[in-house]
């Protein structure tokens, strides 16, 4: 009869809370699709857009100009920006954990940020050396085409804020952020979290040759090594942001001589 005693009333139990998740191999894998797509459908919605602008007859000639140009591919590559922190934000919000800390966006020490910049540093200049030993471009031709006709557009610093800001953002996050921390807490482990995703990140730069492939595997390599050193994608970010800065400056350099 103490439950009828006021002044000892039972004792309510609250129902316990789910502990957060993350996301394992196949989660991450299906997950990791749909933010690309979403990161796809963010740059299409531009390309769609300056194709309508066209008006008149279409054809296949009108749809390779409206998106090899500077200011077509400069925006879409920013669009694509909010797509996939949208898609993130879904993906991740099942989890129940914070987006911020899932995805590693905390910064790291100065230590860890300057070994990845002499590091990323080594790494191109080792690239750029073997390019200019086999007689090869040092930048892809693409870069040049590019900012050329960003700069006949008018949108050079577009151009800038596109591959140096948007394009590392979009990009880690969905890589080193959010692939590979599920992935490095499955089966796979750091290493193969570190090798696939820098797998997966090649593969999303079918604008290069085999050659460019190699170089942007092996800098995925250096930034997957970052994040598991650091625990920051934020950092990955910042490495990743100077390599397509020093990128467009040295195009840049080489297109006006």
């Amino acid at each position: 009869m103490d439950s009828l005693n006021l002044e000892s009333p039972p004792l309510i139990v609250a129902p316990a809370e789910r502990p957060p998740r993350i996301w394992k191999f196949w989660g991450t894998a299906l997950w990791g699709l749909f933010i690309f797509a979403g990161m796809f459908a963010g740059q299409l919605g531009v390309i769609g857009y300056f194709i309508l602008r066209q008006g008149g007859p279409f054809d296949m000639a009108t749809a390779v100009h409206v998106v090899s140009g500077g200011l077509t591919i400069t925006l879409s590559v920013i669009m694509g920006l909010p797509a996939v922190l949208a898609a993130a934000w879904i993906a991740i919000r099942p989890t129940r954990t914070p987006f911020a800390d899932y995805l590693g966006l905390r910064w790291t020490s100065w230590g860890n940020f300057l070994l990845g910049v002499i590091a990323l540093a080594v790494l191109v200049g080792g690239w750029d050396m073997v390019s200019r030993a086999l007689g090869r471009e040092v930048t892809p031709g693409f870069m040049g085409d590019v900012l050329k006709s960003a700069q006949a557009d008018g949108a050079l610093w577009l151009l800038v804020i596109a591959f140096c800001i948007a394009a590392p953002m979009s990009e880690e996050i969905l890589a080193r952020g959010f692939l590979y921390r599920g992935w490095s807490e499955s089966r796979l482990g750091v290493v193969g979290a570190i090798i696939l995703s820098s797998a997966v990140w090649t593969a999303m730069h079918l604008q290069y040759d085999w050659f460019f492939f190699g170089e942007v595997f092996c800098i995925g390599l250096l930034l997957g090594y970052l994040r598991h050193r650091s625990g920051s994608t934020w950092l990955t970010i910042v490495i990743h942001g100077l390599n397509n800065f020093a990128a467009t400056v040295q195009t840049f350099w080489l297109a006006g001589n």
